[in-house]
């Protein structure tokens, strides 16, 4: 039977995120509604989640001395990985020990790098995917190329948020895309992903869900990116019956493979003559950010309730939504978002501030979230609501 203590308390069950950023600050609201004790980590102090935590503590997690110190000071019930850059080999050690990894530690481990997670979902289990090959040198990248064909896209293959990634439509391109991947990419790898471009109608992500009552599926969710980021999403995204239903078994292939419990963002590629599988994160995704306003639970609810154990009966829509970003184009720690008032005018509108203590050019700062009775009413007004956002830099 399901009991939680009190916060701080000898019957408290905690909770501690590896990554504090704006997903994560959501998780730790979620968690804490229904009465954990959360412990918000990340590389550099004030982040989103560190606002709202319990506790919180700045370390290197890629320095696997500092994070086995942490966890075993602490003791948490359940580790939640939010980012890539984690030591996660100290991660499998850690599970191996007694400790829960959310979803596991191997999943974990094969998911933070697109090599691992690459390899099992197109040479393991089969699934779709664009062709690829990997380089671990400029020298090796134009083999690459030249092997997979032009356009295509490299991207390192560690990095947040798409940072890193660009489309390679030329030879006198390769320089450049090497630089930005090397500038993009985390934990100091040097190694990318050369993959096919893949002409295709739309992109998707299928939120995921595994918990006791099995594996649940949201309604997809369309999305646009730029260099990789994403700019908006809206729910739900339209799919003919066929597509849906290899979306759903992609999914769950990826997933059961994986295995443990949490919410999973499976992305996908829309193509006229097929579904492609492109990645998968075992956390709450960027663009499902939308859920907060379109479905009855959102995906960090989902996310708390299925690492919890408990159960999920479903997940309804509730009505179509959308997200569009606010992003800062400036490096400053001197800044104040204005216009929410502003956004907030229109109707079935809400707007997140992340509260991030510094802005750099690209950073996402705020999202405007909007419901509609129609997608394309709902994409409309957020991008309207964001429009009336800004950042403001310099004294008030």
């Amino acid at each position: 039977m399901f009991t939680i203590g009190a916060p701080d308390s000898s019957r408290a069950r905690k909770m501690m995120l590896l990554g504090s950023g704006e997903l994560g600050k959501e998780v730790v609201i979620e968690a804490q509604r229904l009465g954990v004790e959360t412990i918000a980590v990340d590389r550099y102090p004030g982040a989103p989640a560190m606002q709202v935590a319990h506790r919180h503590y700045v370390i290197d997690m890629l320095d696997r001395a500092a994070l086995r110190e942490l966890i075993e000071r602490e003791r948490p019930d359940w580790i939640v990985p939010e980012i890539e850059a984690i030591a996660t080999e100290e991660l499998v050690e850690l599970e191996r020990e007694g400790y829960r990894v959310i979803p596991t530690a191997t999943a974990s481990r094969l998911t933070m790098d697109r090599e691992g997670i690459r390899r099992l979902a197109a040479e393991t289990l089969g699934l779709p995917t664009a062709a690829y090959r990997f380089a671990d040198s400029l020298d090796e990248l134009k083999r690459a190329v030249a092997e997979i064909g032009l356009p295509c896209v490299i991207k390192p293959i560690m990095s947040s948020s798409g940072k890193g990634q660009s489309v390679c439509r030329t030879e006198d391109d390769i320089e450049a895309c090497w630089r930005t991947a090397m500038e993009g990419g985390r934990a100091k790898k040097t190694r990318v992903i050369v993959e096919q471009f893949i002409r295709f109608d739309s992109e998707i992500t299928l939120l995921t869900v595994r918990s006791v009552s099995g594996t649940t599926f949201c309604e997809p969710i369309g999305h646009i990116q730029k260099d990789g980021d994403y700019i908006e999403s809206w729910q739900p995204h339209p799919m003919s019956p066929a597509q849906l239903e290899e979306a759903r078994r992609i999914a769950r292939t990826i997933t059961d493979a994986l295995g443990g419990y949490g919410l999973f963002g499976v992305e996908l590629f829309l193509a006229p003559d097929r579904v492609y599988f492109s990645e998968v994160s075992p956390r709450p995704h960027d663009t499902g950010m939308v859920t907060m306003v379109s479905q009855d639970l959102s995906e960090f609810a989902l996310h708390v309730r299925a690492i919890l154990g408990l159960p999920i009966p479903g997940v309804r829509l509730l009505r179509p939504g959308a997200s569009h970003t606010l992003k800062a184009w400036e490096e400053s720690r001197d800044f104040a978002i204005g216009g929410i008032a502003a956004a907030l005018e229109l109707p079935d509108t809400q707007v997140r501030v992340f509260g991030k203590p510094e802005t750099k050019v690209g950073r996402r700062m705020a999202v405007a979230l909007s419901a509609a009775d129609t997608v394309d009413e709902a994409r409309e007004r957020a991008k309207e609501a964001a429009s009336r956002l800004r950042v403001n830099y310099g004294k008030a």
